[in-house]
């Protein structure tokens, strides 16, 4: 059986899937927090080299160029072709969007198509499935929101600058999302209570607040640096209201919690509703839902009225790796999408 690996390299996560037969054999997410240096990527990749067989073949995509570790963007994607390059040699192949898949050379010659275009590998595997969709992928850091019409994603925006305003990228992620970038107050005991703007929680305590949070996503640090307990992510959130845990039962935090939530999602939904303003999909074409939220993003879709395929589901993955294929659904789409010929 021929093995092609898709690798989506991000700012804080390796993601590999390696696929076989059209099919997901084992897809795993490593963190990789690219902005400490480029040993963090080495590492990544030695844990992936264990963790997977080697690949015949191997798709590259990423975002990870956008890390400050990088001068700018097209420095990032020099530093990281030439990394995934030395690595994997000739078997490489790196996504350029549009223009499919290209060789080291040029996709160093084309770094403006290189970087951040993961998502339209998803989107164009999701056109080779269904004819209409709403792709929706909420993973740790941010959403995409991608139209596919007629079999084929139709974005407004390919750079991120383009994209947030019209809102097929919107900035707020699963877990890593400081809580203070998401709302500036909350209510409390009957009371609006202004929230501390600093870095002291994130979406990872507030969903671990309201178990909300799946095991296995959150891979990084926590804002104080301490351990991932349910008491420990209340102790954190709680100096957001000026207060310790203990100063309240632990049931009066999940009306705070709950409302920061909500107002996240409201900042999804308002980026799903702009994007459909603009892309006359029919009625009943559905939501797709990706990455590590892509329950979050279900919920979304009942709200909506629409339906909701997972990624995984779409794709056919075996139940053993469903739920991993969701969490890194574009390492998954690029292998899937050289497999099938497209490189």
């Amino acid at each position: 059986m021929t093995l092609t690996l898709g690798l989506d390299v991000g700012g804080a996560h390796l993601k590999a899937a390696l696929i076989g037969s059209g099919e997901p054999r084992a897809v795993h997410q490593v963190a990789c927090p690219l902005w400490q240096g480029m040993d963090q990527l080495d590492a990544a990749l030695a844990t992936v080299r264990r963790l997977l067989p080697a690949p015949d073949r191997v798709a590259v995509t990423m975002t990870g160029e956008l890390s400050d570790l990088f001068p700018d963007r097209d420095h990032g994607v020099e530093a990281l072709v030439r990394r995934l390059q030395d690595e994997h040699g000739a078997k490489a192949r790196f996504w350029m969007g549009r223009a499919g898949f290209g060789s080291d050379e040029q996709a160093r010659a084309r770094p403006g198509d290189v970087g951040s275009t993961n998502f339209l590998a998803t989107a164009v595997l999701i056109g080779s499935r269904l004819s209409d969709a709403l792709l929706v992928d909420l993973g740790s850091t941010t959403t995409d929101v991608i139209a596919i019409r007629d079999g084929a994603p139709v974005p407004r925006g390919l750079r991120d600058a383009e994209r947030q305003t019209t809102g097929e990228l919107v900035y707020t992620g699963f877990t890593r999302t400081s809580v203070a970038s998401v709302a500036s107050r909350t209510p409390w005991r009957g009371q609006w209570l202004g929230l501390a703007r600093e870095h002291l929680a994130t979406m990872a305590d507030v969903r671990r607040i309201l178990g909300e949070l799946p095991d296995g996503v959150d891979l990084h640090a926590t804002a104080d640096g301490k351990g991932k307990s349910r008491a420990e992510s209340l102790a954190r959130f709680a100096r957001l209201l000026g207060s310790d845990a203990g100063d309240a039962p632990e049931a009066d935090w999940l009306i705070p919690a709950t409302y920061v939530r909500e107002r996240q999602m409201r900042s999804i939904h308002d980026g799903v509703l702009q994007v459909l303003s603009a892309a006359a999909l029919p009625p009943d074409a559905p939501i797709v839902a990706a990455g590590i939220g892509w329950n979050a993003i279900a919920a979304l879709s009942l709200r909506m009225g629409r339906i909701c395929r997972t990624f995984a589901s779409l794709i056919g993955a075996p139940h053993q790796v469903a739920e991993a294929a969701n969490h890194c659904a574009p390492a998954v789409a690029v292998a899937l999408l050289l497999e099938a010929g497209d490189g």
